[in-house]
């Protein structure tokens, strides 16, 4: 799932490669329509409600239609956020940088960039993302974003997936992760922050973010290992992230242990 080669030392890659079987072509073209159309069932005639986003705050307004399309706001809108005469909700502990994304996804089905479906090369990219040949690679799409409290920068389709556990907004979460795929050239520390925030953001149910992190850094781990970062984190710990990297390690080298056993019997 991830590539191992690196643009220096201690830079990861890009962790996803698309391939042109990576899906149907029924698939492809019905992802290409979800993205291109917006949310379905919204006629934009519904009340307007002002929300209220971050510790300094930000104004934004939507169409309560298109704001109920999340569960989290179905029920903020009867619960106690929410000042019915005003028609007001207040979200103190959300970025309103991210916010922005989330409602970009509400009304258009995608936030930017955009993801596309290249035709010619039978893959999907990032909207506005370089040419790898002709401008010298991907990079003039900002992956990170800074979050109060972090300690330093995150990735942003990682904080987007988290927002949209909250929200309820699982295919937001998928477009997310897919998105997150396509970006390369990511330091060890913010990988590892990033990593951090996921498993602090999401549920120990989480499948698909937190395995995501794991197999990056296992397919990875000749640049995380000679990483002073890397060392650092793990003996700071504090986090669920380095047990489940533990046993993921486990059950990587039992497969290995496992094929070699297949091809000529042995224990180690």
């Amino acid at each position: 799932m991830f590539m191992r080669s690196f643009h220096s030392k201690d830079r990861v890659g890009k962790s996803i490669k698309p391939s042109k079987r990576s899906f149907r072509e029924d698939q492809k073209l019905k992802l290409q329509q979800k993205l291109d159309s917006p949310p379905v069932g919204s006629t934009l005639t519904s009340p307007i409600i002002t929300l209220v986003v971050g510790r300094e705050p930000r104004i934004f307004a939507a169409h309560e239609d298109v704001l109920s399309l999340s569960p989290f706001f179905t029920a903020a809108l009867k619960g106690q956020f929410y000042e019915s005469v005003a028609k007001r909700v207040a979200l103190p502990d959300e970025d309103p940088q991210i916010f922005s994304c989330i409602l970009e996804y509400l009304y258009k089905g995608d936030y930017y960039p955009r993801l596309l479906f290249n035709k010619r090369r039978a893959s999907f990219e990032l909207e506005d993302a370089q040419d790898l040949q002709n401008l010298g690679g991907r990079g003039s799409i900002e992956s990170t974003v800074e979050i109060p409290g972090a300690g330093g920068a995150l990735l942003k389709d990682t904080v987007i997936y988290c927002a949209a556990e909250r929200y309820g907004l699982d295919e937001l979460k998928r477009l997310a992760l897919r998105k997150q795929g396509l970006q390369s050239g990511i330091t060890v520390d913010v990988i590892l922050r990033s990593a951090r925030f996921a498993y602090d953001n999401t549920p120990d149910s989480d499948s698909k973010l937190r395995a995501h992190y794991l197999a990056l850094i296992i397919r990875s781990r000749k640049t995380f290992k000679r990483s002073g970062t890397m060392q650092m984190e793990m003996e700071i710990g504090g986090s669920k992230l380095f047990f489940d990297l533990f046993v993921a390690m486990c059950n990587h080298v039992d497969d290995i242990v496992e094929i070699g056993n297949n091809r000529s019997p042995k224990t180690i």
